[in-house]
């Protein structure tokens, strides 16, 4: 407890609270006070609400000496009661959560006179975690898949009496949104309570299917309840195709167009050892036919021009041209 001391033409000393804090729900009418001294001539006073990562705001103002004014800025309104200057909120939103600051200017000095923090709160459903068990073992198209999700809720913290949904997301790189692929509705698979608090109760939620390649992404479990949504932590499921038959077949498949690709070659080649066996053949013949017809004209030279000699001498010439 803070103290603070107005004075006054009459040297007067008013304890209250400086700065306190107030809790309330969503919906609920709030009344703040701010004390007010008619004596205290050209004075000003101030309601400011200041928000985070806000510019203060002007929420009421008023004079010292008594005026019927009452001012309204949407859901809020200020006015005079005796010896104090009043904020009143109908309905807190959310959106009050604030800092509320009573200020008394005159001319140019300014003293804070009350400071409030105010939060709403809104309907505490009581859940304290979601949370989502990974997969350990490999999956394959065809499998049984089970997801599971846990809730933890204590009925101690709970301000909020509706029940929780539940649903299941699936989220692929290839989506531009999560895709709604199952509802519980509002019953757990299976609830118990905690030895050891008999308020905190967990429920486990269970999702289950036969997979296929085109199931793979990540889950997500997302509990609705009293205006909010929350989040699990995710579940990613990753599919691996069955190697064995697709590795036969490939198997299979390289072995016929290895063998295939191998006896056309084979072909190729016995065609190509063929055709120039042909042409060798060709070559030699022509050769062949060639020399022939040239050791006859040789022959015939060589016999009119030993014809007049010695006819051993010729003989031996024409052995060495056979």
């Amino acid at each position: 407890m803070q103290t603070v001391c107005s004075s006054s033409e009459y040297g007067g000393c008013s304890d209250h609270q400086i700065f306190d804090t107030k809790n309330v729900a969503v919906e609920e009418n709030v009344t703040l006070n701010c004390i007010r001294d008619r004596l205290w001539h050209s004075t000003n006073l101030f309601w400011i609400r200041l928000v985070s990562q806000s510019f203060p705001e002007i929420v009421g103002s008023t004079m010292s000496y008594d005026s019927p004014i009452i001012e309204n800025i949407h859901h809020i309104t200020t006015k005079q009661e005796p010896g104090t200057f009043v904020l009143h909120i109908n309905g807190a939103q959310l959106s009050d959560t604030a800092v509320y600051y009573c200020i008394k200017v005159r001319q140019r000095k300014m003293t804070f006179l009350k400071g409030t923090f105010l939060q709403v709160k809104g309907p505490d459903p009581g859940i304290t975690g979601v949370t989502q068990d990974s997969l350990s073992n490999p999956v394959h198209p065809g499998d049984p898949v089970t997801l599971q999700c846990s809730v933890v809720s204590n009925s101690e913290n709970r301000t909020c009496t509706e029940d929780h949904s539940v649903y299941w997301y699936r989220a692929k790189p290839e989506e531009s949104h999560p895709s709604l692929i199952y509802s519980h509705g509002n019953n757990g698979n299976y609830c118990e309570r905690s030895p050891e608090a008999a308020s905190q109760q967990k429920c486990v939620y269970s999702f289950s299917r036969n997979v296929s390649s085109s199931d793979t992404g990540t889950y997500y479990c997302a509990v609705a309840t009293c205006g909010e949504i929350l989040f699990g932590n995710g579940t990613k499921l990753d599919i691996e195709e069955t190697r064995g038959l697709t590795d036969l077949c490939c198997a299979n498949l390289y072995q016929e167009k290895h063998s295939q690709s191998r006896e056309k070659e084979h072909e190729s080649n016995r065609d190509n050892v063929s055709s120039n066996e042909m042409e060798y053949k060709a070559v030699k013949y022509g050769l062949r036919k060639a020399i022939t017809a040239a050791k006859r004209q040789y022959r015939g030279k060589l016999v009119g021009f030993y014809s007049s000699a010695d006819p051993r001498r010729m003989w031996q010439g024409m052995q060495h041209i056979t």
